[in-house]
This record gives C-alpha cells, sequence and structure tokens, in this order.
C-alpha cells in the first residue's frame, strides 16, 4: 500500500547560483516549504524583483522512509521551470510553474543520498507566463511528498494525477460512472477493484476487472446531483489494485454527478435548470506572503468568496492548488480552470501550451465544480490574426476535447479583439475582458456593448471574464473615473451589477478581482506593485464596499452595509450616505433621528444627511443593523487624497495653462483637434521605439480602434501605466511632453 511522507521541512536555500549541489556544505537560508523567494520583493513595485534560479537542498535518509520497492518525489508546484537532481544525478525537468510534477527517484535512495531542486523563473520564450499583470513568483510554492509504493501501482506517472479518472453520464433517473485505473508494473492476474461510496459511507456498486485493462461503468440509481451552492452532493470511488485477495494499492477520489448546458440565449444551465454563474476572478497570492499559501489560506479565501454570494470562480490565469478546487467542489462553485497562455503569444510556446493543458485537465479531471477549460486570456495584444496563434488555439481546443468530452472550452478576449476575429470562432464559449468605465470609456458602454455583440452573433454563448476599478483606501463625495477612490470603485460596481445581472444570455461575470494582487510592474494608485481591483484587500483584512455592494445583490443573508466608513471628515454641509443590504426595506438613524425609510428592489440605498459636527449613523433593515461617524470640516482630509509618490509624474505636478491641452486631460480631448492627433500619432511611434528597445519579442502597438477605448484616460494615466507593457518614461520625458501640450489649444 502507498504511502506519503510530507518533505516541507528544513530545506537549505540559495539564491542565484548555477551550481548543482551534491552535499549541504555552503551556507544557506533554512526554509520550509512552501517558500517564493519574491515573497516581499513581487509585490512593492521596486527594481529589485529577483528573477532567476534558485536551488532547493536537502538530504533524504531511506531509513526514514517506509520501506517499499519503489519511491515518488511529488512537487505541489515550482514556478517556472525544475530540475531534479538526485546526488549530482539529473532525474528530470518540468516546465510549467503551477501543476503537480513526480520524479522516480528509486534508484537514487539506497542509503542517503541529497535531493537538490533547481528552479527557475527567468524570462525566456518558451515557458508561459511571460507577459502578464502579476507577479511570475518564483521557488517551490505547494509541498512536496515522498511517495512511497510497490512496484505493482496505480500510476503516479500519469501527468501527474491521481492515476483514475471518474466520468459520470447522467439518464432519467440513474447514472452511469465509467471509472478508469492507469495501472503500472501491473501483472496480468492483478485486479482493480472498484468502488463508489455515497456521503454517507454507504457502498452504492462495486465492479471488480483485470489490471491490464482496468476499466468499469458503475450504475447508481436515483442519484443526488451536484447542485452547485444549492446542494454540492459528493461520492466518493475507490479503486484498489489487487493481487489475489491482497491489496497491494488503492486510491480515492471525491466525484459529483450533474448535467450542464451553455446556451446562448438563457446562459448557463445545471441539471436542467437556468443557474445564474455570477462571480469573480482569484489569484493565489496574499500580502508578504507571496503564492506560497498554506491550507488555512486557501480556505479563508473560499469563505470570502462563499459569503460574497458568488455562484462561479474564474480561476485565474493557471492551475490552483488541488485543495482550491477540493474546496470549489464542496462549497458548490462553479469553475473556470485555465492555462498561463497569456497576452503575448510565443511562437516557440507551443509546446508548453499544450503540456500545461494537458496536465490541468488530467490532474483536475475530476472535480465536478469545473465546467470550461480555459485556452487563453488576451492573447492578442499584438494581434488576433497571426496564423501560429490561431492554430495554436485549434490545437488546444481539439487536445481538450479529446482528453474530455464532458466538458466545454472558453476563452478570455481583449476588449480591443475584433468581434469577427477568427480564433472567437474556435472554443464553445466567448467572454471579454471590459473595463469601459476604468481603462477609458464610460461605464454605461458595457451593456450596450454586449447587447450587440450578441446581436451580431446570437449563437455564440458570451460572458465577461473580467470588468472591474482600482479602489484603495482614498475618498472623495465626487467619484470620477480614475480617481481610485473606494468611492468611484463602489459607483463602477453597482452600475456594473445592473447592467449585467439583468442580462439572461451571458453564460457567466466574473469581477476582476476578488482580492487585491500583486503586479511587480504597476505603479499606480499611490502603492506600487499591486493590482486593487480586488473587493477585498491583498491581507485579507478589509472589505471594500463593492464587496457589500455583490453581497447585497447574491448572498441570501441578511444583512445591512453603510458605505464609506473609512471617509469620515467631509466638507459639505448636505452629504449622501449610501447604504446597501438584500433586504427591501432600510431606515437611516443621524444622531439617533429617523431620517425616514427608503424601499429599492436593487439593493442600494441613498440618503441625503445634514453634515454638522459629529454624527453617528445607524441603517436598519429588519433586525439587522450598522453603524458609522462622519464628521464636518472646514477643509478636505489630506489623507483622503492620492498622491502617487511612487509613480514618475504626479497630476499636481502639471501644468495647466487655460485653454490649452496638458498630459491632465483625457486622450479622447487630446484627439479633437488636428495637432493634438499628431501628438498622439508621435508618441506612439516613440512607444514603438521604447519597445523595440526593451525587447525582442517585437514592438508595441496601439491595435486598430483602441483610441476609442483609450478615450477615457488622461495622458498622464496611460503613459504611468505603460509600464505594464514595457514602456517607460523619466519625469523629464513626461514633462517635455506636456510642453509640447501646452502649445495646443483645446477645441
Amino acid at each position: 500500500m502507498r504511502k506519503i511522507v510530507n518533505f516541507n521541512d528544513g530545506w537549505q536555500f540559495i539564491k542565484n547560483t548555477d551550481k548543482v549541489y551534491t552535499d549541504i556544505e555552503e551556507a544557506g537560508e533554512i526554509v520550509n516549504l512552501p517558500h517564493t523567494w519574491n515573497a516581499k520583493d513581487g509585490q512593492d513595485g521596486g527594481n529589485d524583483y529577483f528573477r532567476g534560479r534558485c536551488v532547493y537542498i536537502k538530504r533524504i535518509n531511506k531509513n526514514e522512509l517506509p520501506e517499499e520497492e519503489m519511491y515518488f518525489l511529488e512537487i505541489g508546484a515550482a514556478n517556472s521551470s525544475a530540475d531534479i537532481y538526485v546526488d549530482g544525478e539529473h532525474i528530470m525537468h518540468h516546465d510549467g510553474g503551477y501543476s503537480r510534477f513526480r520524479a522516480d527517484i528509486t534508484d537514487g535512495v539506497r542509503s542517503s543520498a541529497v535531493i537538490c531542486i533547481a528552479v527557475d523563473n527567468s524570462p525566456n520564450t518558451e515557458v508561459y507566463p511571460q507577459t502578464a499583470d502579476f507577479t511570475f513568483y518564483g521557488g517551490i510554492y505547494r509541498s512536496v511528498n515522498i511517495i512511497a509504493v510497490p512496484k505493482a501501482h496505480i500510476s503516479l506517472e500519469y501527468y501527474g494525477s491521481e492515476g483514475i479518472t471518474v466520468t459520470p453520464t447522467v439518464k432519467d433517473n440513474e447514472a452511469e460512472v465509467e471509472i478508469v485505473a492507469y495501472t503500472a508494473g501491473a501483472s496480468r492476474d492483478m485486479t482493480v477493484a472498484f468502488s463508489i461510496f455515497d456521503k454517507e459511507g454507504n457502498e452504492v456498486d462495486t465492479k471488480t476487472v483485470p489490471a491490464d485493462n482496468a476499466r468499469a461503468s458503475l450504475k447508481v440509481k436515483s442519484p443526488h446531483l451536484w447542485h452547485g451552492r444549492r446542494n454540492p452532493y459528493l461520492y466518493k470511488a475507490v479503486a484498489e489494485l489487487r493481487d489475489k485477495e491482497k491489496i497491494i494499492d488503492k486510491v480515492e477520489s471525491s466525484f459529483g454527478i450533474r448535467s450542464f448546458l451553455i446556451d446562448s440565449e438563457l446562459g448557463f444551465i445545471l441539471n436542467g435548470e437556468e443557474y445564474a454563474l455570477r462571480g469573480v476572478s482569484r489569484h493565489q497570492d496574499r500580502l508578504g506572503i507571496g503564492n506560497a499559501l498554506l491550507p488555512c489560506h486557501h480556505k479563508e479565501d473560499m469563505e470570502l468568496i462563499y459569503e460574497l454570494g458568488a455562484t462561479t470562480i474564474r480561476l485565474a490565469h493557471y492551475q490552483h492548488d488541488e485543495y482550491f478546487y477540493d474546496l470549489c467542489d464542496e462549497y458548490g462553485m462553479v469553475v473556470w480552470a485555465e492555462i498561463p497562455y497569456i497576452s503575448n503569444h510565443m511562437k516557440g510556446g507551443r509546446e508548453n501550451t499544450v503540456s500545461q493543458l494537458k496536465e490541468l485537465i488530467i490532474q483536475n479531471y475530476n472535480h465536478p465544480s469545473i465546467v470550461v477549460w480555459g485556452l487563453s486570456n488576451e492573447i492578442t495584444m499584438k494581434g488576433e490574426d497571426d496564423p501560429d496563434l490561431i492554430e495554436n488555439h485549434k490545437i488546444l481546443n481539439d487536445l481538450a476535447h479529446q482528453l474530455d468530452k464532458t466538458r466545454k472550452t472558453a476563452i478570455a478576449a481583449l476588449s480591443m479583439c475584433k468581434t469577427d476575429a477568427e480564433y472567437l470562432k474556435i472554443p464553445d464559449a466567448v467572454s471579454y475582458n471590459h473595463y469601459f468605465g476604468w481603462y477609458g470609456g464610460e461605464v454605461s458602454m458595457n451593456g450596450e456593448w454586449l447587447d450587440n455583440f450578441h446581436r451580431s452573433y446570437p449563437n455564440i454563448p458570451l460572458g465577461v471574464s473580467e470588468y472591474g476599478a482600482e479602489g484603495l483606501n482614498w475618498h472623495t463625495s465626487n467619484p470620477t473615473q480614475g480617481d481610485y477612490t473606494e468611492e468611484y470603485q463602489a459607483y463602477y460596481h453597482e452600475e456594473m451589477i445592473k447592467q449585467l445581472f439583468k442580462r439572461k444570455y451571458l453564460w457567466a461575470t466574473h469581477v476582476w478581482n476578488m482580492f487585491d494582487f500583486g503586479a511587480d510592474a504597476r505603479c499606480e494608485g499611490g502603492e506600487n506593485g499591486q493590482n486593487h481591483k480586488g473587493l477585498v484587500t491583498f491581507d485579507r483584512k478589509y472589505k471594500k464596499d463593492a464587496f457589500y455592494a455583490y453581497k447585497a445583490w447574491l448572498s441570501d443573508e441578511p444583512f445591512v452595509h453603510i458605505t464609506s466608513k473609512r471617509y469620515v471628515d467631509r466638507t459639505e454641509d448636505i452629504t449622501t450616505v449610501k447604504v446597501y443590504s438584500n433586504l427591501p426595506e432600510v431606515e437611516l438613524f443621524a444622531n439617533g433621528k429617523s431620517l425616514g425609510k427608503m424601499e429599492n428592489c436593487e439593493h442600494f440605498f441613498a440618503f441625503k444627511v445634514k453634515n454638522e459636527g459629529t454624527t453617528r449613523l445607524l441603517a436598519k433593515a429588519g433586525e439587522h443593523t450598522d453603524e458609522s461617524v462622519i464628521r464636518k470640516v472646514d477643509k478636505p482630509n489630506e489623507d483622503y487624497i492620492l498622491k502617487e509618490s511612487g509613480a514618475v509624474l504626479n497630476w499636481f505636478d502639471i501644468t495647466v495653462p487655460e485653454g490649452y491641452l496638458s498630459l491632465n486631460d483625457k486622450i479622447s480631448e487630446i484627439l479633437k483637434s488636428e495637432e493634438g492627433a499628431k501628438w498622439f500619432n508621435a508618441l506612439s511611434e516613440k512607444m514603438k521605439s521604447k519597445a523595440k528597445e526593451a525587447s525582442s519579442e517585437g514592438a508595441f502597438t496601439i491595435p486598430e480602434g483602441m483610441e476609442k477605448m483609450l478615450g477615457g484616460f488622461t495622458a498622464l494615466r496611460f503613459l504611468n501605466l505603460s509600464g505594464m507593457m514595457n514602456v517607460s518614461f523619466t519625469k523629464e520625458e513626461l514633462l517635455e511632453m506636456n510642453k509640447e501640450l501646452n502649445k495646443i489649444k483645446k477645441i
């Protein structure tokens, strides 16, 4: 029988080395796994972010391991490429930083041996991801185990999977469950016994088959269906490899019985019922920890998402920890799982997209929560007409359907991608990443755009894979696009909820993002190295107001929430106080005096409040209450006003002559005049030139039609964001650009 020994503690870590270690001699930091060397530098937006090769070294003594015939080293994930050595002998190489892999170390473990694992997250042109708006943490950031098994066992080398696949099919009032076990080293007279157990531990069906063709069809009469949050019922499949009556290896896997349909008019259908997929996306990192998460972190994330009321999670932009998929099964979350084929198509990366998709699907095949395999995200940043890109998608789409005939494929398309692009016709479903109302455009444009697409392509299931706005601890009574205030983020999501949730045809919508996350290239919002579009802060300690906007629409748990609690000092005589609740009526009290009751089926309530001295507010909805405080002040509290100290230039540093343009003007304003359009075209050429200098992968281009979307950006904000596209400007260059604009009259 297999035995699993955790191997996380006491590794010697040596940073930035090309050496292969055969003994533990040199001084190195002692670390326990999970571990990343970018826990801090990948989150501060500085120049010290290290991407390179590091090693982990540990001695293994055979007498400390269970007595068995074979030993496998199991690595939960190592980003992004890894080489395993035993006493200096190279055992295996693995490309792909988000999937589990195993190495047979039997021959190397005689009595005592030194394991050396070299992990490398250096930039390259073959392993995805290389260009994206998140930190590529290096390290062995998931658990490592030694698995001891007999020579005959259920395979540990089938793409890092459990070694069994479970495929339920529902027909009438019965489920047929096909189970396949992949055996290794089994003799012809051995057998595999398959069994299914219900949630209460009762055996439902069993069948024994020869080990050399370990495939069987079992029956579940009157099955309990896995029905999302309403009833996430799980069965258990067991495969026992037997030599006569002796069990020599055993594997168990949870699974759910369910059917689903993605309909271009009705949205998502689960077990024959309409089941709206409204939820969030999630990255797997935390402040000060990076991606080296522990089970307690994953569990807390799930509980926060569940509290929100979400029915779906897009696990972006890569394979997540097996434990989190387990949690999705148990909590009833419908999941979009994807590979990190993102932003920049690399001609040398096709093999890696194939291997990462194989590992994603085969390792996670048995999870009932997963309904779509994501093929790519915003991959057309440099254009959608590349024949190699299109062929790559066809290969991945065919592979997904070959490996899994029960699920669908999807892509997340860049907002500027042409709606008639050939690659959009490849997957089963299409979702768009739309940021109208944040990255240019107006928030009101979202619904209209989606309706136009649906009208033009009524047979394509359409969703929204990303939408969001950044919100930090900045505050105002007059929120405007791009101000990074918690108030604008809340307003943006109020408007998006009203537009998206009323459109039944959208097969799924996913907020970007549930949590703030590390993005090493970002220098904006006053806190560098992070993307702040989360509904919850990076440390999970503060739920932003937008969190409660979604809870009001999605959760059945009664509550009431007064917004802008961190915005205490206000200058206006009459101020607006917003309240969110999933109850139909809210009453607001100011210093104990009722300001009246409001009814609103859209869950958002706005009260006008006299701002005099200190006012204690109490909101009441049914039996539920919430409190906050506001205070009248003469001057704005400077602590509420964004000053981007880490950015190259701030809006308040810019000269703005009356009647003339400046970097503080929106691009739409600049493009109104012929001279302004010439300035913008010159800027585009300058950005292309800088991109060529920074990368051999090709020049930066502003895609055709993008100017309309960029219209909502100020020129400064667009230029500050250009760092994410490997195009940076000095403060002196920006000031010179501003001088040029100061000579152009406004239209």
